[in-house]
């Protein structure tokens, strides 16, 4: 029938679209906006988002991030797979689903995928982290996921973040302020790092630690 091949063809080029768009990606005058960044488009919302390179985010930041967010990004191929294995365990015991992304899973699901976690989405990510850390550099991926990741309602990226939380551009964050941005990304729209509780200073301060004495865990960035 026509219509199933129509709808045959559609599903291929939905599958098959961001991994073309993952590789076009790899251009950097390209700046690439997330699924929830058009959510907010197509209901009429808006966004803050300033893109910076990498270059121009303190390395605190990135430090953080990458202490907080995915402590091996220098060294695996996309996927932590020891962390992907000890939830798969856990979910067989009964245990709830928890999070085991890399900074490249991350990102693939805020660039194609959608928020909500299910073995669904997960199944996805996988390729498509993989295909991204085999045809984006580490330093592309890190700079693409900080333009592109949410710090609030209608705030995205890491610009746009440091502005409105602390009216001062990604390059001068200090280690605090940074710390505070990144224990805010796990969950965006119930912490402020302008104004952080008792709870959210306490992992800011574990965050500044780890930054501080980060050794080779973000060599590949710097």
């Amino acid at each position: 029938m026509p219509w199933l091949r129509r709808l045959a063809i559609m599903a291929a080029v939905l599958v098959v679209l961001p991994f073309l768009l993952a590789a076009v990606y790899r251009l950097e005058f390209l700046h690439p906006v997330s699924t929830l960044m058009l959510r907010d488009l197509a209901a009429l919302e808006g966004y803050e988002r300033d893109w910076v390179e990498l270059e121009d985010v303190a390395p605190v930041l990135v430090r953080s991030v990458v202490m907080s967010e995915d402590g091996r990004f220098c060294r695996h191929h996309g996927v932590d797979w020891g962390a992907i294995n000890v939830v798969i365990d856990e979910a067989l015991d009964g245990e709830g689903l928890r999070g085991a992304s890399t900074i490249t899973m991350q990102t693939a699901k805020n660039l194609f995928l959608w928020p909500s976690r299910s073995f669904i989405r997960k199944g996805l990510e996988i390729p498509l982290a993989l295909w991204i850390d085999l045809v984006l550099p580490k330093k592309r991926i890190m700079e693409i996921y900080l333009n592109i990741a949410e710090w609030g309602d209608g705030i995205y990226g890491i610009e746009a973040a440091s502005w409105i939380r602390f009216g001062r551009p990604a390059s001068e964050l200090t280690a605090r302020q940074a710390a505070l941005l990144t224990v805010s990304l796990p969950n965006p729209h119930a912490r402020d790092p302008a104004n952080p509780g008792a709870g959210l200073q306490r992992l800011a301060g574990i965050i500044e630690r780890r930054a501080a004495k980060f050794g080779g865990h973000a060599d590949c960035l710097f």
